[in-house]
């Protein structure tokens, strides 16, 4: 059976990244396989990784084409050249507009640092998340595999995990957490989930 083709959009370490590429290795993530790193940030360690498992890597920059429709064009031309199937946001800081979203209906997935619908949309991202979970005093917060749409975290939730928060958190300690606690293990298991039924 041929596996769906994975392509993985980044910006920055690539620890979902890693995540998904030790799922492939240890046959957790066995109906995909990624074939394509996308960064717009030409300094990614997740480019770095991809290499050292000989995944294709590619830099595409808003800033050197100018507007969000060229940038977004040459994405498309990038998943097309690859014959992508399942599309995955993996710390990708840049918001895709609906033009790109609707080109790929319940294709592109996101995982995202907080049980949605709490500290998600516009703005919440990276350690801002989880600064608000401690700022609001919750107990339980967790991560979110969720369908990407025009809305920022607004599409059909995949898999979610929770994660507790414990008295001396620090947004950094409970960044740390909700990563090796949920987002690593979940992210891996809903590009399974898609790749499998495709």
């Amino acid at each position: 059976m041929e596996k769906a083709r994975i392509a993985v959009l980044v910006s920055g370490g690539g620890t979902n990244l890693q995540a998904l590429i030790d799922a492939q290795q240890n046959g957790i993530l066995k109906s995909g396989a990624i074939r394509v790193v996308i960064s717009n940030n030409r300094d990614a360690y997740a480019l770095t990784r991809a290499a050292k498992f000989g995944i294709a890597g590619e830099v595409v920059l808003k800033k050197e084409l100018g507007s969000q429709g060229a940038f977004e064009d040459r994405i498309k031309e990038i998943l097309n050249q690859y014959q992508i199937d399942v599309i995955v946001l993996a710390g990708f800081m840049s918001i895709l507009s609906q033009s790109f979203t609707s080109c790929y209906p319940k294709r592109i997935l996101n995982i995202h640092p907080s049980l949605i619908p709490s500290f998600c949309g516009e703005g919440f991202y990276g350690l801002r998340v989880h600064e608000a979970a401690l700022n609001y005093g919750v107990k339980v917060t967790g991560a979110t595999v969720h369908f990407v749409n025009e809305i920022p975290d607004g599409g059909e939730i995949i898999l979610q995990k929770a994660v507790d928060i414990q008295p001396d958190d620090t947004p950094e300690t409970l960044q740390k957490r909700v990563m090796e606690q949920a987002e690593w293990i979940i992210l891996p298991a809903a590009v399974e989930q898609v790749c499998s039924q495709l």
